[in-house]
């Protein structure tokens, strides 16, 4: 039987203090790419990044539409993810 795979959405927090969402199904191995500058293009020359809130998801659409309503939010609303882990969707 397979085993079941989770998708994360994350975010980091880059070296200059901007906020990074992606998805993923491997969080170690993806802050490991982020850092060693095999990431995403954004976070390249802002490394090192830290991980500063992850949410799981049962499937890759779910972690999606997740990411795509927070990167519409603003800094102040991603900081409030960040802090207290508020779902803040409807935006």
């Amino acid at each position: 039987m397979l085993e079941k795979v989770y998708w994360y959405t994350y975010i980091v927090e880059c070296s200059d203090s901007t906020y990074y969402t992606g998805i993923t199904n491997n969080l170690e191995r993806r802050m490991a790419q982020h850092n060693s500058g095999k990431g995403a293009k954004y976070t390249r020359g802002r490394t090192p990044v830290k991980l500063v809130r992850s949410e799981k998801y049962g499937s890759r659409s779910d972690a999606t539409k997740r990411e795509y309503a927070i990167k519409k939010l603003s800094r102040s609303e991603k900081e409030e993810i960040v802090k207290h882990g508020g779902l803040l969707l409807n935006k």
